[in-house]
């Protein structure tokens, strides 16, 4: 499973965020960051909402190009602890 972070550099809670889940050891996921200032299309989308949490290959799912889809997850609170974010990833891994 893969978890997406739609982030951009000098925002305090994109960088928040990603910290807590780097810092996450009972879930297996692979995080990747998107910055969305080196895309157009992504700025375009999250100029205004970063972060934004996805996830893609859900138990259950394929593998294939075709169940590659990308779900959204709520938005945790910055004042989440790390085990109440882990707590919440449950929920979607």
């Amino acid at each position: 499973m893969r978890l997406i972070l739609y982030s951009k550099a000098g925002c305090h809670l994109c960088e928040g965020l990603q910290e807590k889940l780097e810092q996450i050891e009972n879930l297996e996921f692979e995080l990747e960051i998107r910055d969305i200032m080196t895309r157009d299309e992504w700025f375009a989308v999250y100029q205004y909402e970063v972060p934004m949490l996805y996830v893609t290959n859900r138990r259950g799912t394929e593998d294939t190009e075709e169940e590659k889809r990308e779900e959204m997850i709520p938005r945790p609170s910055p004042r989440a602890s790390i085990e109440q974010l882990e707590k919440m990833l449950r929920k979607y891994l």
